[in-house]
């Protein structure tokens, strides 16, 4: 496991100025005439057009290319509950892949409260500056109320990216790996082990994608109907009756955890199906590590979290393109549609032949397969294809009331931003 010096760290963060990201001035102001463009007295006409038509705002200013980045530090990356300022790294950090992904600018905004109303309150009341709200690092249940409320609100789009994120990503992958094992989605038996928000919606999205039957585990078992302490989340996938952990597994295809270390173990993958799909999803150390799992199911296709092992289900190919996409044709939301269709232009993309740079980036040929079912988060397509896929679909179900939009022109446009 890779370790980070933690006195790089620190300087990593404060030299030679302190943080990660900075504002950057777009027009000239080096003239008193650009001065009094810039401020007063020109900036009074385009306040004048918005005024007129809110869409102006646009046009006129950054919210066009603007996300916020919003957190209450709850739930953050591994380290859970250290509040808002605490998180605030994390969240210039999101801010940082933003830009360097798909070229949209962000602020973070870290709100010091847990109540679900002032947070909602504090969102709703700043979200006209922005062209998009990304919520991050919300301890679950209340990231759920807190998302349906600002998605119920706003007119702008907004998502929980711990939820949608793994949810699209994992979901390409199980696509793509599915297809080499030639399994159905509607015959998959899934095993969810976690019960947080990001198991829920992925849940949530992999019966979208046509999948029949998810069971899910949290820290007492098996999510059932016999069960009194479930809240209304975990009962969309209460099963009928209580089973094992040896029933739970015998014959399963996929397992995907989200979790922690040891939650199941080689025992309960031996008992799953032929070529299995595992996906050990916990940061930084998976539930069962890659080489054990593969010493007793050699068969078995997998994905981790991390970074130093193949088929990173890694949020960063998701959350910067659906949000691209999702901006550019002024989508009131970020539905089911963009996300699924941001799902399957990730596994399309992972079996088109990868660029020759990828090989300089990781010091060996890729090709879709086994070892390489979604696409690197370096492959430069993934915002023409990502984004665009996105666009689309909130054209065509409505999310946006874009006329006559052109994805074609779109993508075009998108290839430009490549460097």
């Amino acid at each position: 496991m890779s370790t980070v010096d933690k006195q790089e760290a620190l300087d990593y963060h404060a030299k030679p100025r302190a943080g990660k990201i900075a504002i950057e001035v777009t027009k000239p102001v080096a003239t008193q005439k650009d001065l009094s463009l810039a401020y007063t007295p020109g900036v009074a006409v385009p306040c004048l057009e918005i005024e007129k038509n809110p869409e102006d705002a646009y046009k006129y200013t950054a919210k066009s290319n603007l996300v916020a980045v919003i957190s209450n530090g709850t739930a953050v990356l591994g380290l859970g509950n250290i509040g808002a300022l605490a998180s605030k790294p994390v969240m210039e950090g999101k801010g940082v892949l933003f830009k360097k992904f798909s070229g949209l600018d962000s602020f973070d905004i870290e709100v010091d409260s847990e109540s679900v109303d002032r947070f909602c309150s504090v969102v709703s009341a700043i979200a006209p500056t922005f062209g998009g709200i990304n919520l991050e690092d919300i301890k679950a249940p209340e990231c759920f109320e807190i998302e349906k409320r600002l998605v119920e609100e706003l007119d702008i789009p907004v998502m929980h990216d711990d939820q949608h994120g793994t949810a699209v990503i994992s979901t390409a992958a199980i696509l793509n790996a599915c297809e080499l094992t030639n399994k159905e989605l509607k015959e998959l038996k899934i095993v969810i082990v976690g019960a947080g928000a990001a198991a829920i919606s992925c849940g949530r999205l992999y019966k979208h994608v046509g999948v029949k039957n998810v069971l899910m585990l949290d820290s007492k078992g098996l999510v059932h109907a016999g069960r009194s302490d479930l809240n209304e989340y975990k009962r969309e996938f209460a099963q009928e009756h209580y089973m094992s952990k040896e029933e739970i597994f015998d014959g399963a295809d996929v397992v995907v955890g989200l979790s922690r270390p040891g939650t199941f173990d080689v025992e309960d993958i031996k008992r799953m199906a032929k070529n299995p799909i595992i996906f050990t999803l916990a940061n930084p150390t998976p539930e069962i590590m890659p080489e054990d799992t593969k010493k007793v199911r050699p068969d078995a296709i997998v994905a981790t979290g991390r970074s130093d092992y193949a088929n990173q289900v890694n949020n960063v190919l998701g959350f910067p393109f659906i949000f691209r996409g999702a901006i550019d044709v002024r989508a009131k939301k970020i539905n089911t549609e963009m996300k699924i269709a941001a799902a399957y232009a990730l596994a399309d993309l992972a079996k088109k032949e990868p660029p020759s740079y990828l090989r300089e980036v990781y010091g060996k040929e890729m090709s879709y397969g086994s070892e390489y079912i979604i696409p690197s988060p370096f492959d430069k397509r993934l915002i023409v294809e990502v984004s665009s896929a996105v666009a689309q679909a909130a054209v065509e179900s409505g999310s946006s009331t874009m006329k006559d939009f052109d994805i074609d022109a779109y993508k075009k446009e998108l290839a430009k931003r490549i460097d």
